[in-house]
């Protein structure tokens, strides 16, 4: 059974990406899973660090990115809008090249709060960081005059 409110599309996500920071770093998501988000970004020298292996930061980048989009995606648009709160990661193993794949899979769904969990692998399938996004869940309100 699917988790998502109304049925995403990763075209729709990344053409609201391409001019904001994600786009910029080349992520790019890849798949809604019945109860997943998937995507990708390439490990290249604008994400480096001075030592010439993947950013913690940009691999934060990707968690956040994968865990806002899937966690927005879970709501009703219309009366609500999801942020991110508290983000933790333990980087697991460096990363020089390639591409590293994100997967964000739900915790805890709840009225104010989510938490979502998102795992970054090389492409050997190598684990290289794991990641606990905290979103708010805050509710739209009216204008008023």
């Amino acid at each position: 059974m699917s988790i998502w409110f109304a049925s995403p599309t990763v075209e729709a996500a990344n053409r609201r990406m391409q001019s904001v920071l994600p786009g910029y770093l080349g992520i790019l998501l890849t798949e809604f899973g019945d109860d997943f988000l998937r995507g990708t970004m390439p490990v290249e020298p604008r994400v480096h660090q001075p030592a010439g292996i993947l950013h913690g930061g940009a691999s934060v980048v990707l968690a956040e990115t994968l865990g806002s989009v899937a966690a927005n995606c879970v709501i009703d648009p219309e009366k609500f809008y999801c942020v991110g709160q508290e983000i933790n990661a333990n980087h697991i193993r460096p990363v020089k090249s390639g591409l590293i794949t994100g997967t964000a899979r739900v915790i805890h769904l709840g009225f104010r709060s989510q938490v979502w969990g998102i795992e970054m692998r090389d492409e050997n399938q190598k684990l290289t960081c794991i990641s606990r996004l905290t979103i708010a869940v805050v509710e739209k309100t009216v204008a008023r005059s």
